[in-house]
């Protein structure tokens, strides 16, 4: 497959004076660009693809982008360090962000490069290296088609009855996708656009140690670990309603730093910091035990979509219903002194509202089997009930009897099973060792996460955005276990509700652990179902064959390999490489792989959707059917 590199050689081809003998002069290319000469620039303009690639077009002008084409052009053949020109330009700078750290003692934290992309590349938990995400730092003038839509492939439904052949994309399928999340966000654009009415995301921690307790790898730095999720939350953020809430849970590490970028990406938002007891038992550090983390709510300012927190039973605070001190009496509101029937410790009814001229004997007043308890206390003054009769039937659900120790007398009380939601959640349910490593274990006996969040600690958070939203779509992006999934299935079972929830994961556990716990929670609800599709794989095939690599004779039969079917980056000069191939042999087998690595063209991990066509993806006419009823095509 031809890359931009190879139609570059070509097109120049045609000017003689770039050639001696049939070879380029990369010093006369650079020394004509660098003179902006016209014959070059119109040779450039004549080819679609390069005036694409290297022009930019301003009020209807087409202006020549001298500088990416120098730097295209002056590439070095061989990658001395295996890294691309933008692999070290996160981090910490000097001089207001003109000199790096190996050059200057004064630092401090920058994002030279803030609307970066950085790729994430892991697919395997267990792939521990000082950046494990396979953090490739890509310059907006790098990206063209990374983030258009994918193709999907290898779908599959799974319902109480096992799995079975998708026929059709329903509007309301549960979905779980396998592949870069980053990418699969920019494939559910045009199907969820301004549709999801919550995100809940776990992602990567980053604790300062190398003790990994998660399947994920933690090893970012700040600015690295912050400008990774800042390139997904943005275009998450176009994903949600109106109403759309943004939970993120995170610990120590990052709190701090995350709630900074928040304030500064969601500035017409509410951001709200939730402390969550989460291990009562504690994680030692030198000074303190640990035993929280954090969930950051990101709401719509002056919008009530926070709802009502549930509160047990045992919990429930009772009082008297009838009202008390100032203002309480029953000439302060005439239509709150009526009774309340009472039958066999049941309230069974409620009486009108009493002529002004009419007193009760007594607070209870006995008629056969019922008795009529009014608002007058025990010194017989009457009072009112703290509710009129018009709306009393709407709480009756939150009264309770209480039979008094002398007679057949009765106390009506009212506790309320809902509160707002606090700022500090301590909850025995949130116990992640008790009620997530447990629960999942006993779903997936073989599952590797050590430390799953707690299904109700998940639950909770879910609740409390979309509890009274039978029909919200939940995405979690971060999928990890299954979590999210989970407690959205259990909520609709308790509702009744028709809760949709997306799930994106892109390591390769996402069979073995989400989809099959996921597959469980059904069997056992006897209700639910969801599609498994994946992104269509291209480049990123050769990311999964690299790392398995065990031998240099490997990684040269997988060269040749990529080079016939792979897009490969344009900064190597692939003839040059072949005369350095000695030197490239000396490597070590972990830098060959680096080099590998690092000339896959990362806007080609996966294929994309304008190029379902192309015969060299071979799609079959199922997947194609199905990707145009996926992104309504």
């Amino acid at each position: 497959m031809q890359n931009l590199l190879d139609e570059l050689k070509e097109l120049f081809q045609q000017d003689k004076r770039l050639l001696v003998e049939g070879r380029l002069l990369k010093n006369r290319i650079i020394e004509l660009a660098l003179k902006l000469d016209s014959d070059l620039i119109k040779l450039l303009l004549s080819h679609p693809r390069l005036r694409q690639h290297f022009f930019v077009e301003v009020a209807g002008v087409v202006v020549f982008d001298q500088e990416k084409f120098l730097q295209f052009v002056s590439h070095k053949a061989f990658l001395p360090d295996s890294y691309t020109a933008f692999s070290n330009k996160i981090g910490l700078t000097a001089d207001g962000g003109k000199t790096y750290l190996s050059r200057h003692r004064d630092v401090v934290l920058a994002w030279p490069y803030k609307d970066c992309v950085l790729e994430g590349g892991q697919t395997k938990d267990d792939a521990k290296r000082d950046e494990v995400f396979w953090n490739v730092t890509l310059a907006p003038d790098d990206i063209d088609r990374l983030l258009d839509p994918k193709v999907l492939t290898n779908f599959r439904r799974i319902d109480a009855g096992g799995e079975h052949p998708v026929t059709e994309i329903a509007a309301n399928d549960n979905l779980i996708i396998k592949g870069n999340n980053l990418l699969a966000l920019h494939s559910l654009l045009p199907r969820f656009r301004g549709r999801v009415k919550l995100i809940y995301i776990d992602p990567p921690y980053n604790p300062d140690s190398k003790a990994n307790t998660f399947c994920y790898n933690n090893s970012f730095n700040h600015s690295t670990w912050l400008t990774f999720i800042k390139n997904r939350l943005e275009v998450a953020k176009k994903l949600l309603t109106d109403d759309g809430v943004l939970i993120i849970a995170v610990d120590d590490n990052e709190q701090a730093h995350l709630g900074v970028l928040l304030k500064e990406m969601f500035n017409k938002y509410e951001v709200h910091c939730i402390t969550i007891v989460h291990n009562p038992r504690g994680v030692q550090g030198t000074n303190f035990s640990y035993t929280h983390e954090y969930a950051f709510f990101v709401l719509p300012k002056g919008k009530k979509v926070i709802g009502d927190r549930q509160i047990s039973e045992e919990d429930i605070y009772w009082s008297n219903l009838r009202n008390w001190g100032g203002e309480s009496l029953r000439e302060d509101a005439k239509n709150c002194f009526y009774p309340i029937i009472v039958e066999n410790s049941e309230i069974v009814g409620f009486g009108e509202v009493l002529p002004e001229e009419e007193h009760p004997p007594t607070q209870t007043v006995q008629q056969g089997n019922k008795f009529y308890v009014y608002p007058i206390d025990n010194n017989g003054i009457e009072r009112k009930w703290r509710y009129a009769r018009q709306s009393v039937e709407g709480i009756k659900h939150l009264l309770r009897v209480r039979k008094k120790k002398n007679g057949n007398a009765y106390e009506i009380e009212i506790g309320k099973d809902f509160g707002t939601y606090r700022t500090v959640w301590i909850d025995p349910r949130y116990d992640a060792n008790e009620y997530g490593t447990k629960i999942v274990k006993s779903l997936v006996p073989n599952c590797e996460f050590d430390f799953p969040k707690s299904l109700y600690n998940v639950y909770d958070c879910i609740y409390a955005v979309v509890g009274q939203d039978k029909n919200a779509i939940i995405l979690d992006f971060f999928a990890g276990s299954g979590t999210t999934a989970h407690a959205v299935l259990e909520l609709n079972k308790e509702d009744g509700g028709n809760r949709q929830f997306i799930l994106c994961e892109q390591l390769d556990y996402v069979e073995a652990v989400t989809v099959e716990r996921v597959k469980r929670v059904i069997e056992n609800n006897d209700q639910g179902a969801f599609t498994y599709c994946e992104l269509l794989q291209w480049n990123s095939r050769y990311v999964a064959q690299i790392g398995a690599a065990q031998s240099a004779e490997e990684i040269q039969t997988l060269w040749e390999k990529m080079q016939e079917q792979a897009f490969l980056s344009y900064k190597v000069d692939y003839a040059h490489f072949d005369e350095h191939a000695e030197e490239f042999a000396q490597l070590s087998l972990a830098d060959q792989k680096r080099f590998l690595l690092e000339v896959l063209d990362k806007n080609q991990l996966y294929v994309n959707l304008s190029e379902i066509e192309d015969t060299d993806y071979r799609v079959s006419e199922e997947d194609k059917r199905l990707n145009r009823q996926f992104y309504g095509r």
